[in-house]
C-alpha cells in the first residue's frame, strides 16, 4: 500500500469513479437516466485501476531503479550510475544530483585514504630518521661506559653524541614547524613585507655561517611588496639560501634576484653549486626526500627544509618551482601574490 503506483492507481480510480458519478448524476436529472446505468462505475473503475496501475508501474520505474543503485552503493559498489532515459523529468533530475553525491562521495574516499597512506608513510619516515641518531648516541654512549677507552677516542665519542642529539633537535623543531603551518596555520601575523629588506636582514643574520663556508652573495633588482608573515618569510629565504651554500664549493656564489611579474613578486635563489642532477623537482620539496648528490645527511639537513619551504610559499597563496640551471648549480624560483598600490 506504501508504493506509488498504487497510490496513483487508488487516486486516479476514485477521481474516475467520482466523475462518472457526477455525469450519471446531471444525466439522470437532466435526460432521465435509468437508476441502473450507476452500475457501469464498478467495471468502468475496473478497468481504470488496472490501466492507471501500469502506468504507475512505468511512473515509477525511474525511482526503483535509482534506489536499487543507491543500495548498492552503500553496500560498497565502486560506481553510482544510472541511465538518464527521460521517462520521467523529475527522477532523472534526482538521479543527476545523486550522481554527483556519490561523485562526491567517492571523492573525499579517496582524499582521505590517500591522506591516511601519507599519513602512515610519514610516521614511517620519521621513525626511520628518528633510529639513526638515536642508534648512534646509544653505541656510542655504551663505548663510553668501557673504563680503559683511551682519552682520544673518549672525546671523539662524545663528539658523535653531541652533534647526533643536535641532529634530532633540529628534526624536532623542523617537525613542529611543518606542523604548526600545515596544521594550526602558520601564517597568522600578516603585514605589507618589503622583500629586498627582508633578504638583506635574513643575509646579516646568517653571515657568520656564509663566512664560514666561504660564499658570495649577491642581490640584485627590486620586486613589490607582498603581504605576509614577516618571520616566516624569512625561515623559507634563510632556508633556501643555507640550502644552496652547502652545496657550493669554497669561494662559490649565491644569487638572490627579485622582480616582479604578472601580479606577483618573484624571489630566484640561485646557486652554482651540483644542482640536483636528473630528478624531477617536484621530489626535492617532499618530506625526507635525500638525493646522493645533494641533501645528504653529511650535509646537516634534516630533511624538512624544502618541505617547510613549500609549505609556507603555498600558505601565503604563492608557488615555488626548482631546476638546474645550464651553466650548472640549481635555482629556486618563488611566486607571491604582490599588493599592488600603496
Amino acid at each position: 500500500m506504501k508504493r506509488l503506483q498504487t497510490y496513483f492507481s487508488l487516486l486516479s480510480t476514485l477521481l474516475s469513479l467520482f466523475s462518472g458519478a457526477i455525469i450519471l448524476l446531471i444525466g439522470f436529472f437532466a435526460f432521465g437516466f435509468k437508476i441502473q446505468s450507476f452500475w457501469v462505475l464498478l467495471p468502468a473503475g475496473a478497468v481504470v485501476f488496472l490501466i492507471s496501475l501500469l502506468i504507475g508501474h512505468f511512473i515509477s520505474e525511474p525511482l526503483r531503479a535509482l534506489a536499487r543503485n543507491a543500495h548498492s552503493f552503500i553496500n560498497g559498489s565502486p560506481s553510482f550510475a544510472v541511465t538518464h532515459k527521460g521517462e520521467l523529468y523529475e527522477a532523472d533530475c534526482l538521479t543527476e544530483s545523486f550522481e554527483q553525491l556519490a561523485n562526491m562521495t567517492a571523492t573525499q574516499q579517496a582524499d582521505l585514504a590517500l591522506r591516511e597512506k601519507r599519513q602512515t608513510a610519514f610516521i614511517s619516515d620519521v621513525a626511520h630518521e628518528l633510529r639513526t641518531p638515536l642508534t648512534a648516541i646509544q653505541g656510542n654512549a655504551e663505548m663510553l661506559l668501557d673504563p680503559d677507552l683511551p682519552p682520544d677516542l673518549r672525546e671523539r665519542f662524545c663528539r658523535i653524541i653531541i652533534e647526533e642529539s643536535r641532529r634530532l633537535g633540529r628534526l624536532s623543531n623542523d617537525l613542529l614547524t611543518l606542523q604548526h603551518i600545515e596544521g594550526l596555520g602558520g601564517v597568522s601575523h600578516l603585514q605589507r613585507v618589503d622583500l629586498r629588506t627582508l633578504i638583506q636582514e635574513v643575509l646579516e643574520s646568517l653571515s657568520p655561517l656564509l663566512r664560514d663556508r666561504q660564499a658570495h652573495i649577491q642581490v640584485v633588482g627590486e620586486a613589490p611588496d607582498v603581504l605576509g608573515d614577516s618571520d616566516r618569510l624569512k625561515q623559507v629565504v634563510s632556508n633556501l639560501v643555507e640550502n644552496a651554500s652547502r652545496f657550493i664549493k669554497p669561494q662559490g656564489h649565491i644569487s638572490l634576484e627579485l622582480f616582479g611579474l604578472q601580479g606577483n613578486s618573484v624571489i630566484a635563489v640561485k646557486d652554482d653549486g651540483v644542482g640536483f642532477g636528473n630528478v624531477d623537482p617536484q621530489l626535492l620539496f617532499d618530506r625526507f626526500y635525500r638525493a646522493d648528490f645533494s641533501r645528504s645527511r653529511d650535509s646537516g639537513g634534516s630533511g624538512l627544509g624544502l618541505a617547510i619551504v613549500k609549505s609556507i610559499v603555498e600558505a601565503h597563496d604563492g608557488s615555488i618551482e626548482a631546476f638546474n640551471l645550464p651553466e650548472g648549480g640549481a635555482c629556486f624560483i618563488i611566486a607571491m601574490p604582490s599588493i599592488l598600490g600603496d
